[in-house]
């Protein structure tokens, strides 16, 4: 499933608490986002069309919940990253987390970690 940024703020604001109102998501916006209701209303109407909110109607209020997960949804956008980006190579996209300057060295550590546990266990399954 592919997000558009103003989708995603809209999904993060309704994965913060859910079940919400439109008027709900309107409040846990990021700061500094000024949409109009009828705005957020056909963002949310967008993403009911894409599956990743339900809608049901509470008397005459919307009420809308996630039916993706943010890790489902984040892996997802790794993915088309990856593709788009590294041709889906997890290699390529290694070294470049790895030589990005704006790692620090307690960032690369952890990466080299976890990289490490990862093929340890790896291992222990084959």
């Amino acid at each position: 499933m592919k997000l558009t940024q103003a989708e995603w703020q809209i999904m993060n604001a309704l994965w913060e608490k859910h079940p919400a109102t439109a008027r709900d998501i309107m409040t846990r916006l990021p700061q500094g986002v000024k949409w109009a209701y009828t705005t957020v209303k056909t963002m949310l109407s967008r993403l009911v069309e894409k599956e990743a909110v339900s809608e049901h109607k509470q008397a005459n209020t919307s009420i809308y919940e996630p039916l993706v997960s943010q890790r489902k949804a984040r892996l997802s956008a790794f993915r088309l990253l990856l593709d788009q980006s590294f041709n889906g190579a997890m290699g390529p996209l290694m070294h470049f987390l790895l030589q990005e300057q704006k790692l620090n060295d307690k960032q690369k550590k952890e990466l080299i970690e976890i990289l490490g546990n990862e093929s340890e266990k790896a291992g222990e399954i084959k």
